[in-house]
């Protein structure tokens, strides 16, 4: 299980007395899963923000990646005036920042005026389909594995050099190395140590297949906390990495290698700890599973957008490079979208299509979503697949972000899980990605016609 090491106020306040911590860092998640907020200075956090809750500018739900204001989204617009929403502290989620010295953070809900909840803030979403799971007596646990290539270079150095030549940490492939991730292991270890000095229970961390590309696991628990530990990490990672005078990328294709995935394990339980994925044998799959997948398998295509939220997601779906192009679930298969595994009360759901890039809450949300339509919709079972899905005559995913984002906007399902404004305000986000793109020449654009056309 996740780990459960937070603060209490009391002990915020005692080791604030104690002049152990100065700092609070106040964030919530914003579309594109980033943590944004502010320090707070603990005598105001414990007064004012953990008993009246704190405000922020509504743009930060309504921006382009480089935080930039833009148009279509209905939440705030220059003709709304961008006024506040509300950051409310969940007291549950506050704990260390031990990459900070002095620090500890805390995870925020967004409402808005009248205490009503931001429907389209990413934590909001994955709740409004934890209490649908909740309505049937069930919960979802969760874990996510988040992969990244690390960089002998800083962040600002990455960015004087354009991204180019840049130093990757390995120079081979080091999959499962440990002579290769030794190499690597002062920043590896600082990033795994941190983590459990903030209540986050690491399991491991591997070498993977791109040069200097690296992966850290941690343990299975609650998918809202599990959310909430991804982005956690993922920010302290980034954090720890430039102390180091390093830079490393979640993005899902940095090159033509393999790119990141962020595979996403999703299991459903009882009220008593069962499994309800088995049936009462505790071996064999059961109705609600058959049911599930099939809900997951016959909506992919409709969601893709959630799991593959940029342009350059997509990138990453290639024949045999260990991210899917096919969509079909299969038991240890990895040549699916949908990888069954585990055992007893561990069987689970293993979404291969998110990469690195994706915002936890979207994903888990989309595939509760999908796997309840099936069940109250008692979709017939889809076959098992076995073989090579890459070869085979199946379903493939969408192939770029303007299919997805189609598929999104004009799905049934989607607007009756997720409601009209969820539908709009992310295909704007899907929106505002593509027209950014289509106004960039780019580097391949160059090197084919500048002298050649």
């Amino acid at each position: 299980m996740a780990g459960s090491n937070h603060l209490t106020l009391p002990a915020l306040k005692g080791m604030a007395d104690r002049g152990e911590i100065d700092t609070v860092i106040m964030a919530a998640v914003d579309m594109q899963g980033r943590l944004q907020g502010k320090r707070v200075m603990p005598k105001f956090f414990l007064e004012s923000v953990a008993t009246e809750a704190a405000e922020g500018c509504s743009y930060l739900l309504a921006t382009d990646i480089e935080c930039g204001p833009v148009q279509g989204y209905e939440l705030t617009s220059w003709d709304k005036g961008y006024g506040d929403f509300v950051f409310v502290p969940d007291i549950s989620t506050l704990r260390l920042a031990p990459w900070q010295p002095g620090a500890a953070i805390i995870l925020c809900d967004i409402e808005l005026s009248g205490h009503k909840p931001a429907e389209v803030s990413p934590r909001t979403i994955l709740k409004k389909q934890l209490d649908r799971l909740k309505g049937h007596g069930l919960s979802a646990f969760a874990a996510t594995e988040l992969e990244f290539i690390l960089f002998r270079n800083t962040y600002e150095e990455a960015w004087e050099k354009a991204y180019r030549g840049l130093t990757p940490a390995n120079q081979y492939n080091n999959d499962y190395s440990i002579l290769g991730t030794a190499r690597v292991e002062p920043v590896i270890r600082r990033i795994r140590n941190a983590m459990e000095a903030a209540g986050i229970q690491v399991e491991n961390s591997k070498g993977e297949c791109n040069l200097g590309q690296h992966e850290i696991n941690f343990a299975y628990g609650p998918a809202l906390t599990i959310c909430d530990e991804h982005v956690i990490y993922k920010e302290a990672a980034k954090e720890i990495a430039a102390q180091e005078g390093h830079a490393l990328t979640f993005m899902a294709k940095f090159n033509e290698r393999e790119g990141n995935s962020c595979h996403t394990h999703l299991s459903v339980r009882n009220a008593a700890g069962d499994a309800v994925f088995l049936d009462a044998d505790g071996h064999s799959p059961s109705k609600f599973f058959k049911q599930f997948m099939a809900g997951l398998l016959r909506h992919a295509p409709e969601i893709t957008l959630l799991f593959a939220p940029n342009i350059n997601s997509y990138k990453r779906f290639a024949v045999g490079s260990f991210a899917p192009t096919a969509l079909a679930w299969g038991l240890d298969n990895r040549t699916c979208a949908f990888r069954v595994l585990g055992h007893g009360r561990s069987i689970r759901v293993e979404n291969r299509l998110p990469g690195g890039d994706v915002n936890p809450y979207l994903v888990l949300a989309a595939m509760i979503a999908a796997g309840l339509e099936g069940v109250e919709g008692d979709y017939a079972p889809v076959p098992l697949f076995t073989g090579n899905a890459y070869a085979a005559d199946l379903p493939r995913v969408p192939a770029t972000l303007a299919d997805a984002a189609k598929l999104f906007t004009e799905s049934e399902f989607a607007h009756t899980a997720f409601g009209l404004g969820v539908v709009r305000h992310y295909t704007n986000m899907a929106k505002v990605e593509l027209d950014a793109f289509n106004k960039a020449v780019t580097d391949w654009e160059k090197f084919r016609s500048f002298e050649r056309m």
